[in-house]
């Protein structure tokens, strides 16, 4: 099965679950990621669509974390690099920074992804992703954590599966409200 064909049945299958609505425990269902190391947990209700990672059109005097513009299904969303967001760095595999639109856009991998936010959000966001790690429920998991004390709002709770690895829950509709999100000028 090639990659393509393995993305359009892993977005048929996320639409069946959020057509189907919630579990019937009333526990939210999340979309696993990784990004530079780190494990995340995206809402379902929160996540909209996944595109395969290509180059955006870079913006002049924007954060290291902002990637640029996205052309996605006829709509224009702003990329920003997970991970280097959360790290308020540059992007991971990204050239030492320049102002300007020569800005060199960063390679990754063949299994990056851009995760759109949810439209009822109302933020034409999309977040980039080493890969995608499939759905979890809480029953995944073999224990919980809150949020580290000093963790950003949007921060939820952390889970721990069987493996021991650690998974931060992200709320994306607190993130898409962020004030430091939101604020792309360098």
């Amino acid at each position: 099965m090639s990659s393509r064909e393995a993305l359009l049945a892993m977005q048929e299958r996320l639409a069946r679950r959020l057509q189907a609505g919630p579990a019937d425990d009333g526990q939210a269902c999340w979309l696993a990621v990784q990004a530079d190391g780190g494990r995340y947990l995206l809402p379902l209700a929160q996540a909209g669509e996944i595109f395969p990672y290509a180059p955006p059109q870079r913006v002049p005097y924007t954060r290291g974390w902002f990637l640029g513009v996205a052309h996605l299904r006829g709509g224009l969303w702003a990329a920003v690099d997970l991970a280097a967001f959360i790290g308020d760095g540059q992007p991971a595999e990204a050239p030492a920074p320049h102002r300007g639109v020569g800005r060199e856009t960063p390679e990754f991998g063949e299994e990056a992804r851009l995760v759109t936010f949810h439209a009822q959000l109302e933020v034409n966001g999309a977040l980039r992703v080493d890969r995608l790690s499939g759905l979890r429920g809480p029953e995944d998991f073999a224990s919980t954590a809150p949020a580290p004390a000093q963790a950003p709002a949007w921060f939820g709770p952390r889970y721990s599966d069987a493996q021991g690895q650690a998974w931060q829950v992200l709320s994306l509709g607190l993130l898409a409200h962020d004030p430091r999100f939101l604020a792309l000028a360098d």
